[in-house]
């Protein structure tokens, strides 16, 4: 009898222990917990969701249940979707979004449950329809380049400058008009959208090919117009170079003719005063110079007078009688 009253204290004493822990439950940080009795949640006497935050909570015990959700930073790493521009092509690009829980009442109430599957799969349903909605005001080359279209050729002469503060970012806008329709529509799961971001951006197979040629051509032309320029400036250097040489070879030679007129000058006045102080040997010098000049090697043949003045100094050094020859022909 008294081993029966000892289990039966045991026994209470375990029941009594098990309902104690079964009625205590821990909110973790960065999440909530929406308590429900007999499927249905608890609400608070002003008819709202009692929704409990970190810490430690009571419950009443088998009959109680407690639904944890997760209140921190999610992401929705969606698969690569097709989305058409504004040029009628396709493109595939590959997104992922941040997204938190804001409301957890309206979020319970909306997603079955806190259905965490079901909240993303309506979140994705949003994401592409708001994306699909930008993404088809821009052309391929706004998409993946980030610069407006119109302003290519500024794209490549701002890259050489070093400013490319001017160009407003095109992919960037895009997704803050996203996560600003996303956003807005978001608030009725009770959820915020914290990030809406590419990952990827690629081209099909079929589009592939095109947009490289176009990209070429595009390319090419840049290309053509500074080879043209810098032809163009090479002309003109050139021509200027041409310029400046014939300048400096004419002033030059018009430099060179007028220093040979001053020698030629000078030297017709030494000619003139050393004439003017000895005549005689003035004549002397110069015919011996003319007969140097006509006599250098030996075979020259002269047919001259024998009285001809150009034998004045064979006869005499001072010329004053002329030897004549025994005939005419002298070698």
């Amino acid at each position: 009898m008294k081993n029966l009253g000892l289990n039966l204290i045991l026994a209470v004493a375990i029941v009594l222990g098990f309902l104690g822990v079964s009625s205590l439950y821990v909110v973790t940080e960065g999440q909530v917990g929406i308590v429900t009795r007999f499927g249905k949640v608890i609400r608070g006497a002003d008819a709202k969701l009692d929704i409990k935050q970190p810490g430690l909570h009571f419950k009443v015990p088998l009959i109680d249940k407690v639904k944890i959700l997760d209140a921190r930073i999610q992401t929705i790493d969606q698969s690569a979707n097709r989305f058409v521009t504004s040029e009628k092509k396709d493109v595939i690009i590959d997104s992922y979004v941040k997204w938190q829980i804001e409301d957890a009442a309206t979020y319970y109430l909306t997603t079955a449950g806190g259905n965490k599957m079901q909240a993303e799969d309506l979140l994705s349903r949003k994401i592409n329809n708001s994306l699909r909605s930008q993404i088809g005001r821009l052309t391929i080359q706004e998409i993946v380049s980030g610069k407006n279209s119109d302003r290519a050729e500024d794209e490549f002469d701002s890259q050489s400058s070093g400013d490319e503060g001017g160009l407003s970012n095109k992919r960037d806008e895009v997704m803050q008009n996203a996560l600003r329709d996303i956003g807005s529509s978001a608030k009725d799961l009770g959820v915020r959208i914290v990030d809406v971001r590419i990952k990827q951006i690629n081209l099909p197979p079929e589009v592939s090919n095109s947009i490289y040629q176009r990209m070429r051509a595009e390319r090419d032309a840049v290309a053509k117009l500074h080879r043209s320029q810098g032809r163009k400036d090479a002309e003109a250097i050139r021509a200027q170079a041409d310029r400046e040489v014939t300048v400096k070879i004419a002033e030059a030679e018009k430099a060179a003719r007028t220093l040979r007129g001053d020698g030629d000058a000078e030297a017709v006045k030494i000619y003139a005063d050393t004439y003017q102080r000895n005549p005689e040997l003035f004549e002397f010098l110069r015919s011996m110079d003319a007969y140097k000049k006509s006599m250098t090697t030996g075979k020259d043949v002269m047919v001259l007078k024998p009285d001809s003045d150009f034998f004045r100094f064979f006869g005499s050094w001072d010329g004053s009688k002329v030897s004549k020859p025994k005939s005419g022909r002298t070698e």
